[in-house]
C-alpha cells in the first residue's frame, strides 16, 4: 500500500502551518493515519540544517550553498520520515517541499531551474507530491503577518522584490500543472480558507483510499 503525499506551499505569512493542522484534523476524523512534517527539517539532523539556513549571520550564504543545504536536509527527511510513512500507507502533510526550492532558490535567488531539477531527481528519484496546495496572498500582507510573529529569520529579512519573485514562481508552477496544484486565496479570512480546504477533501479522501 502506498500513502498520499500532500505538500503545502506559499510565501511568508500565508498560514500554511495553521491550515496544515486543520487539514490533518479533518483527515484524521476520517480514520486516516496522518503524519505532519516540514521543510527544511523534519528530523533531528534536518532540523540542525534548518537552523543553519534560517539563522541570520554576519557571513552571507552563497546561493548554491543554500540550495545544497536544502537538498541535504531533504535527503535526510525523505529517508527517515517521508518514505517510511508513505510505505505504510500514511497521508504525509508537509509544510513546504521542493516547490519551495524552485520558488525561493530558483525564483528568489535566480538559480537555474535545470540545476534544481538535477538535484530533485538525484535526491528524490521519481517521488513527487500527489497534491500541492499553494496558499497565495499579496506580498505586503504576508510580510506584515510575518513581522507580527516576532524576530525575522534570514529569509524573512529579504526585500519585496525577492518575495515577488517567489510568489511568481509558485503561481507559474501551479498554473503549469493544474492537476497537481490547487491555489487557495490565503488573503481571505481563516474561516474562508478552511472552507476552500473542505471543498478539496472529497478528492483527497478518494485518492487516500485508492
Amino acid at each position: 500500500m502506498s500513502g498520499l503525499f500532500i505538500t503545502l506551499e506559499g510565501p511568508e505569512g500565508a498560514g500554511k502551518s495553521t491550515n496544515r493542522e486543520y487539514l490533518a484534523q479533518r483527515l484524521r476524523e476520517q480514520g486516516l493515519d496522518v503524519v505532519l512534517t516540514r521543510e527544511p527539517g523534519g528530523t533531528p539532523v534536518a532540523e540542525q540544517i534548518r537552523e543553519l539556513l534560517l539563522a541570520p549571520s554576519d557571513e552571507s550564504m552563497a546561493a548554491d550553498t543554500e540550495l545544497l543545504l536544502m537538498f541535504a536536509a531533504r535527503a535526510q527527511h525523505l529517508a527517515k520520515v517521508i518514505r517510511p510513512a508513505l510505505a505504510r500507507g500514511a497521508v504525509v502533510l508537509c509544510d513546504r517541499f521542493t516547490d519551495a526550492t524552485y520558488a525561493y532558490q530558483g525564483g528568489g535567488r535566480g538559480l537555474p531551474v535545470e540545476r534544481i531539477a538535477m538535484l530533485e531527481t538525484f535526491v528524490q528519484g521519481d517521488l513527487r507530491p500527489d497534491l500541492t496546495l499553494v496558499f497565495d496572498l499579496p506580498i505586503e500582507i504576508g510580510l506584515s503577518r510575518a513581522a507580527a510573529r516576532g524576530r525575522l529569520d534570514r529569509f524573512e529579512q529579504e526585500g519585496t522584490a525577492f518575495f515577488e519573485a517567489v510568489r511568481h514562481a509558485y503561481l507559474a508552477r501551479a498554473q503549469a500543472d493544474p492537476q497537481r496544484y490547487s491555489i487557495l486565496d490565503a488573503g481571505q479570512s481563516l474561516e474562508a480558507v478552511q472552507r476552500d480546504i473542505d471543498s478539496l477533501l472529497p478528492a483527497m479522501l478518494e485518492r487516500a483510499r485508492g
